[in-house]
């Protein structure tokens, strides 16, 4: 399968010996430099502006600009040089000119004659922490110009502060993340999130939803079948696996990922020929996964693989000091959409804002923001309005299972307020044994002290 193989660092060579200039092209031309050689600081000065190299080798002494003075010129540069780091070498170095230069911030100083073997260690240190500084600086500018991710990160609060910090330091990392919250936090886009900005973000992006596969096709859907069907895992190979409402999935294939996971080895169904696949998993739960490893539906093994590392998704009603932000934020957003001026928000639209307690989050946010903008346009309607649609169909699952889970979880606690929490009765009333009634109480979180007291 394919690797993703790093870029040759970029060096700009400074020396007014061309004798010596050659030689220091042709020693890092052999070693995979992409070398760029000037004859003077001048020059150089302007080249780098065109070619941004990793790192700059400079003679100290050169007629014009001495390396010295072109290394004080890149300090002083433009934002996009001036943390270029640079090492100079001369025949006439002495202790008080390499303090000097170190002074001025010069990334090393070599004397000549120098040994070749430590000179391209200084430079490849030199271009290599240079390149992470900028992949540093690319991700952080990425973050913000994300298709769709300001949805759910734009925000002041401590809390989605720091999950903007934590996307951005995880987005370069290979591990494992599990990302948990309630449905309409935005955990899928956050996962794109840091697929975008890590290293295998010019490989695909796959997405399994757990819960709106069937059991019987799940091992089919994410293995393949070695003829017809590809697989999930063939087609996330050099990208990112997202696997959503991982605790949906079903007992008989949890062994089967865990190895794949552990080795990147996979044999389709119905194969007998092993496939290498090479992908990071960013899984997604609406629940915490201990009570299902508790109930023995969860293998706790593929659980410790999935959770090296946890991000909790703060629900809205928990950073109430966005919602206004948000609000505003989508209402131009959707205004811009239906070429509409954005109705202005009343203080009657801000109370309804602020007094609902948001099940759906941030996309139920969006969701009234835009029905606002559709009201406008007809010159009608209020905040209050479009949540109270929301409300009507709050909770409505988007998948058959999740509606099945919906409709049982309805039933059992309609019966366990009727049946003021006799369990053997509600049992009985369902037409169903205490033990089932018990596994899917703990299945689909049911609070039976909530429902009766």
């Amino acid at each position: 399968m394919s690797k993703i193989e790093p870029h040759s660092f970029r060096i700009l060579v400074a020396d007014d010996d061309s004798e010596m200039r050659d030689s220091l092209v042709h020693l890092l031309g052999r070693t995979n430099w992409d070398v760029d050689a000037v004859g003077g600081g001048e020059e150089a000065i302007k080249r780098a502006h065109q070619i941004m190299p990793d790192v700059v080798l400079s003679d100290v002494r050169m007629p014009g600009m001495s390396g010295l003075e072109l290394l004080e010129k890149l300090q002083n540069g433009s934002e996009d040089i001036q943390k270029v780091p640079v090492v100079l070498i001369s025949a006439h170095g002495d202790i008080p000119m390499a303090v000097k230069a170190m002074q001025q911030g010069a990334y090393s100083f070599v004397e000549k004659p120098f040994d070749p073997n430590r000179l391209l260690l200084v430079l490849k240190h030199a271009a290599s922490q240079h390149r992470q500084g900028l992949q540093t600086q690319r991700l952080r500018a990425r973050l913000l110009d994300l298709s769709g991710l300001d949805r759910i990160l734009l925000g002041e609060t401590v809390a989605i502060k720091a999950m903007r910090e934590d996307i951005v330091d995880l987005g370069d990392s290979e591990a494992p993340v599990m990302l948990l919250g309630e449905t309409g936090t935005g955990k899928e886009l956050v996962a794109r999130a840091l697929h975008d900005l890590g290293p295998r973000s010019g490989g695909p992006f796959v997405a399994l939803n757990c819960a709106a596969i069937s059991p019987e096709h799940f091992e089919t859907m994410m293995f393949g079948d070695g003829q017809k069907e590809r697989g999930t895992l063939a087609s996330s190979d050099t990208g990112t696996l997202f696997l959503d409402e991982i605790a949906n999935c079903p007992s008989q294939v949890q062994a089967k990922l865990l190895r794949v996971i552990e080795t990147k080895e996979f044999t389709p169904v119905g194969s007998s020929s092993p496939i290498k696949v090479n992908f990071r998993v960013v899984s997604a739960c609406n629940e915490k996964l201990e009570q299902a490893v508790a109930g023995g539906e969860f293998r706790k093994d593929l659980l410790f693989r999935l959770n090296n590392v946890v991000l909790n998704l703060p629900a809205l009603r928990d950073r109430r000091e966005d919602i206004s932000l948000l609000y505003t934020h989508f209402l131009q957003q959707h205004a811009a959409i239906y070429e509409i001026v954005a109705p202005i928000t009343t203080a009657d639209d801000l109370a309804a804002l602020l007094s609902h307690d948001w099940p759906g989050n941030v996309r139920e946010l969006r969701h009234v923001a835009e029905r606002r903008v559709l009201a406008a346009r007809r010159g009608r309607g209020s905040v209050a309005e479009a949540i109270t649609r929301d409300v009507d169909n709050d909770g409505v699952p988007e998948t058959l299972r999740g509606a099945v889970a919906s409709f049982e979880r309805q039933l059992i606690a309609r019966a366990i307020k009727t049946h003021d929490g006799r369990m053997d009765a509600v049992a009985e009333a369902l037409g169903i044994g205490r033990r089932t009634l018990n596994e899917k109480i703990v299945k689909l979180g049911v609070n039976k002290a909530n429902i009766i007291e």
